[in-house]
């Protein structure tokens, strides 16, 4: 499938304001009189409260949202896409170790925290790689108090499929504020049947009380492979007070069976990072940051998104912090947080349930694998097509992507009074059969979907819909 589209789409919201090597600073020097709101903040607190139902000040916010901050995740493709060719299982998890490094040093100078996003926003983004093949990303926040983004990533021809929910958890902890990342990706190699089980790093911001603010990474985060019985174990270090340095990392990989050690992690992830085999004591560099430039995906433009995309939503607020117009930034966010309060109060009055529209809840063992119940929601379609190019298909006929399609409101899950059968397991839309016109450039949307399957939730049987349009 040819798909000629990126001159149709924009980059990433904030391509100029987050080149890690040319700004160089994770560094933010607050005035006096933005140092005075942070103190009245703060001084509202005690250690150990929760954030997250705390206004922070616009000046300390990153212009985009955290659903498409994730992709971030995927930004190194000469990391990625080699990955599931690798014949040798060591050396294929030694790839998936620096696929995950790759990724970290991706950040706006200073210290930045990105917009919470509000319920049932979603976020969609394409890539195009240099051998002409895709990817593509789906995201929506699933739940609001506590936060979860969830999201999906799929690369057909490549074999490689990223299913995950992001709950970060915020912290006052003094002179520092913690995002604790808490969570779960699963990456699969889908020519391999191997799911890879990834977890991420906390973020800290220290300094915000008296100093510069200065923005860290901290604590262990795992890669683990249960089909081939390894796993990593990596430690973000934080800067001590008498010693060490900034940005540090440090960690083995081990048989996870034996325990034994296989190789030694150590470096900067803010620069270059090294891998010991400890057979041999050989030590060699695994990723350099300033080796390849971060790829980042296009997305639709603003005028064919819909309300509650990303870029859409927020663009007003985006707009005003990216020229330090704080009034109006404040004023913007202000209202769709208000707007959010509003649709909370209203489904509470009338005894309304909410659901997300993209994603469904994991049920392990039944549809999905075991120890996934951390991913809380996936994607609610199935991608099982025998060739990328109907894997392309049944991806876009999920929500618009590329320039040109339009949303089919026929798949929108309304609002719905919670009954008994819909708690407890919600259906899965099949749109493996629905075929979709997609080249030329434009990204066309759905000529009639044709067929439609869909699962029932309790005895897994089939039903198949004809649409009246095909």
């Amino acid at each position: 499938m040819k798909l000629l589209v990126g001159s149709a789409g924009h980059r990433s919201s904030t391509d100029e304001t987050r080149d890690p090597v040319a700004n160089g600073e994770d560094e933010t020097v607050v005035d006096e009189q933005q140092g005075n709101i942070l103190t009245h903040i703060i001084s509202q607190l005690r250690p150990g409260a929760d954030l997250s139902r705390v206004t922070l000040p616009t000046f300390i916010l990153e212009p985009r949202s955290m659903l498409e901050r994730i992709t971030n995740f995927m930004a190194h493709p000469e990391t990625l896409l080699p990955m599931p060719t690798i014949d040798d299982p060591i050396e294929r998890f030694v790839s998936v170790v620096k696929f995950y490094l790759s990724g970290w040093h991706i950040r706006p100078p200073g210290v930045k925290k990105p917009l919470n996003p509000i319920l049932g926003e979603t976020f969609t983004c394409y890539w195009e790689y240099p051998d002409k093949t895709h990817g593509f990303y789906i995201s929506e926040q699933t739940s609001h108090h506590p936060p979860k983004s969830s999201y999906f990533f799929m690369a057909p021809e490549h074999n490689i499929r990223i299913d995950g929910t992001l709950k970060p958890r915020s912290k006052f902890l003094g002179n520092s504020a913690a995002s604790m990342m808490e969570g779960l990706a699963v990456m699969r190699f889908l020519n391999r049947n191997e799911r890879y089980f990834i977890t991420q790093p906390n973020m800290y911001a220290r300094g915000i009380l008296f100093g510069k603010m200065k923005y860290e990474l901290g604590d262990h985060s795992f890669v683990r492979c249960p089909e081939l019985g390894l796993e990593a174990d990596i430690e973000f270090k934080t800067k001590g007070y008498f010693g060490g340095t900034y940005n540090a990392i440090g960690g083995f990989i081990k048989d996870s069976k034996s325990g034994k050690q296989l190789f030694e992690l150590s470096g900067l992830w803010s620069n270059e990072m090294f891998i010991k085999d400890l057979s041999t004591a050989h030590k060699t560099l695994l990723f350099s940051v300033t080796a390849q430039a971060p790829t980042y995906p296009f997305a639709r433009p603003i005028n064919e998104q819909e309300e509650r995309e990303s870029q859409r939503l927020w663009k007003k607020v985006t707009d005003a912090i990216k020229k330090k117009d704080q009034d109006t930034a404040t004023d913007e966010k202000t209202r769709i947080e208000d707007m959010q309060r509003e649709e909370a109060a209203r489904r509470a009055d009338e005894g309304v349930d909410w659901r997300p529209r993209l994603f469904r809840a994991v049920q392990p063992g039944k549809l999905d694998g075991e120890g996934e119940e951390a991913l809380d929601w996936v994607i609610n379609a199935k991608i099982d097509a025998k060739t990328p190019e109907e894997q392309t298909k049944q991806i876009l006929a999920i929500a618009p992507i590329l320039p040109g399609q339009a949303p089919d409101r026929r798949f929108s899950i309304p609002e719905h009074k919670p009954s008994k059968a819909a708690a407890h397991s919600p259906d899965l839309i099949d749109v493996g059969d629905v075929p979709l016109k997609v080249g030329g450039g434009k990204g066309d949307a759905p000529q009639g979907m044709g067929k439609l399957r869909r699962m029932d939730s309790e005895t897994e049987d089939f039903d198949e819909f004809v649409d009246a349009e095909s």
